[in-house]
């Protein structure tokens, strides 16, 4: 075994593939960058390009391309609170805040850190626990997943702002939105257009709600940021900082390796779960959403964590964690391979050379984000006046270019407008796009469930991870409550 394990290393670590995984990195970091233009996208336009190329190298190309477009998200979302993936939401809460403090650099980097340390956890986790995890994963069913992202939607409590109100409202909000469109059962909702039926799609809604508010409020409010927002400021992450981060980092990986191991939950949703977990555990939970560097390390840690991970299903058993993987799965039957069980005795070689090559785009990835860093970091000097419109025809840009299609460019506008309202009645947009993202699978795994049992709703306790996940919810809900009871008593006593 050892033989193998050197023998796979030394192919690894030739000149060719070096460079392939640099240019999948570096390409992920710029294409994640860009609002609208997503890891998925990269990777199926890289897909043809493999077609010419050795197993091995295709898909390292491709998983470099994943890894770089899920931290490069994060990086629009701190300089302009535009995140370029879904994934990158819940690093914009707190990393643009720290932006618009001269912070930028700070937050860039413990982005980084919190990814590369995400991503190699999530690699070792792939090494040693494949197997298990994607026995855990066969497990849970649709009762489990209901349970599940109920306990994630309790986040919604911990990023509603002053208001647990307000924040029900806007995360009531975002399940609506979620409903439109065509249901598991073929019934329409909300489908007032032919458009409408296929439902909204995530990116002209991020965009849209992130984004485009931050636009109007300079133009209409002629808001202008201070001349030291968007500078990269104070670029280290202190040695103190850092080791108190360490903890939610290492939890956020755990959490993001878990989570991308099961089919069809993704970063996102892992990227929110952490942080709501980080917030309710961390003594500066109170400075989440504010500007807090423990929130972009719950975060990125997380969605970073989750993208080895999903190889972990795909190699065992051959089933996609994402839509990512599940391109990458056609690129592996593409060159020969076929993933699961039989995939660790037929091609030992090539997965210990795969397994090898992500841990060394773990190190890549840390290079190549130092070099971007700089390199957008010049987007500070661009005057707001002409900044705005890049911004502008960027979001539109990058939007009409996923489908080619008016109505996403419409639903971004809309969402727009929606924004700019509920910052104007002081509505926090994050429940919203935590319901929005968590909404349909939440429903689905319900309706499925309740098919499953014939109606019976029993069916959702029938488990002891549903008996755990209840416990866990009536746990927040509490804290929840008691907290906003202590809320009630502190006001009372400082009117009278």
């Amino acid at each position: 075994m050892l033989h193998q394990i050197l023998s796979a290393l030394i192919e690894v670590a030739t000149l060719q593939n070096l460079l392939i995984m640099t240019a999948g990195i570096w390409g992920g970091v710029i294409v994640g960058a860009i609002p609208g233009m997503t890891g998925t996208m990269a990777v199926t336009l890289a897909l043809p390009f493999t077609f010419y190329m050795q197993p091995v190298p295709s898909i390292l190309l491709l998983v470099a391309l994943y890894k770089g477009s899920t931290y490069g998200g994060s990086v629009s979302a701190i300089l302009i609170k535009t995140p370029g993936t879904a994934s990158a939401a819940c690093t914009a809460l707190d990393g643009y805040p720290l932006a618009q403090q001269g912070k930028a650099g700070k937050a860039l980097n413990m982005a980084l850190y919190s990814s590369v340390i995400g991503d190699f956890v999530s690699n070792i986790s792939l090494i040693f626990f494949a197997a298990p995890l994607a026995l855990l994963a066969l497990k849970v069913g649709p009762p489990e997943y209901f349970m599940l992202m109920l306990f994630a939607l309790t986040t919604v409590a911990g990023v509603s702002g002053g208001s647990l109100l307000l924040g029900l409202i806007s995360g009531g909000l975002g399940l609506l939105l979620a409903t439109v469109g065509e249901d598991m059962y073929g019934s329409f909702r909300f489908a007032f257009t032919n458009d409408m039926q296929s439902g909204l799609a995530i990116a002209p809604v991020l965009i849209g709600l992130f984004a485009l508010p931050e636009l109007i409020k300079l133009i209409v409010l002629r808001a202008a940021h201070h001349e030291e927002t968007a500078k990269l400021g104070d670029q280290k992450v202190t040695r103190t900082e850092f080791i108190s981060s360490l903890r939610t980092i290492l939890k956020g990986s755990v959490i993001g390796s878990i989570m991308g191991a099961i089919p069809g939950i993704g970063p996102s949703a892992a990227a929110f779960f952490s942080y709501g977990e980080a917030q309710r555990s961390s003594k500066n939970g109170k400075n989440f959403g504010k500007g807090e560097l423990e929130g972009i390390a719950a975060s990125e840690s997380a969605n970073n964590g989750a993208c080895g991970a999903t190889m972990i299903p795909l190699l065992a058993l051959g089933v996609p964690g994402d839509v990512i993987t599940g391109v990458m799965l056609g690129a592996f039957m593409i060159q020969g391979l076929t993933p699961g069980p039989l995939l660790f005795q037929t091609n030992i070689h090539e997965v210990y050379m795969l397994l090898i090559g992500m841990l060394v785009s773990s190190v890549l990835l840390f290079f190549a984000g130092k070099v971007t860093m700089r390199m957008f970091s010049y987007v500070s000097h661009i005057p707001q006046t002409l900044l705005t419109p890049l911004v502008l025809l960027l979001c539109l840009f990058g939007i009409f270019s996923i489908s080619s299609s008016m109505f996403d460019v419409a639903v971004l506008l809309g969402m727009g407008l929606v924004g700019f309202g509920m910052f104007l009645l002081n509505i926090p947009a994050a429940p919203f796009l935590i319901a929005f993202i968590l909404g349909p699978m939440l429903e689905e795994n319900l309706r499925r469930a309740l098919a499953i049992s014939r109606g019976d709703p029993s069916v959702l306790l029938s488990s002891p991870i549903t008996w755990i996940f209840s416990v866990l919810i009536i746990f927040v809900i509490a804290i929840t409550v008691r907290r906003e009871i202590l809320k009630i008593k502190d006001r009372k006593a400082v009117a009278a």
